[in-house]
């Protein structure tokens, strides 16, 4: 009961995996290299970019006004500010924000870069801009449930008679075929 459980518990995760690894390894066969970059131009508003004249200006003010004007996404993995502009950097599976605000005049250059769904499934295959609870719950979550339905399958071979022997076989044979094709093929 527990292979068919787990099984079940982790099908559509395992499934998204194994199709996310073939469009990873080749991620030019459904446009998931494709990439659409959209620079935006503009001034903030007076009571914002007076605040750049401070020695720390509002970094929360000045990233969510520029969210919400632009509809940006993700989360915000950079925010530096040195003498001269604030530069901004949003985050998230297959997008990128980049905004650059200069602190003497309060203008500002945004530049998207957006990639399409594959790319999008990519990311989150790899964990990469996905957050941490998807990194811990889906991704080790799922290597888990994996190796708990690898395992019973495994186990569930030794309580079948008829398929013990050719059953173990097929293993070593896959092992052997698995460490193979490392030694052999990858430099």
């Amino acid at each position: 009961w527990i292979h068919i459980y787990v099984s079940m518990l982790s099908y559509t995760t395992l499934l998204f995996f194994a199709i996310t690894g073939i469009t990873l390894n080749h991620p030019t066969w459904l446009g998931g290299s494709e990439q659409v970059v959209q620079d935006y131009f503009g001034e903030l508003p007076p009571d914002i970019a007076d605040s750049l004249a401070a020695q720390e200006p509002d970094k929360l003010e000045i990233a969510e006004w520029l969210r919400d004007r632009y509809q940006l996404k993700g989360k915000v993995t950079e925010f530096e500010i040195d003498d001269f502009e604030c530069m901004l950097v949003f985050k998230g599976p297959g997008y990128a924000a980049d905004a650059f605000v200069d602190r003497e005049t309060g203008t500002y250059m945004v530049t998207v870069t957006s990639s399409n769904l594959i790319a999008v499934l990519n990311d989150l295959h790899k964990g990469r801009d996905s957050g941490i609870a998807w990194k811990l719950f889906i991704i080790d979550g799922s290597a888990i449930l994996m190796g708990l339905f690898s395992l019973s399958g495994f186990g569930l071979i030794f309580y079948l008679k008829r398929r013990r022997v050719p059953g173990l076989w097929t293993s070593l044979v896959g092992t052997i075929a698995l460490i193979a094709a490392w030694l052999i093929w990858v430099p």
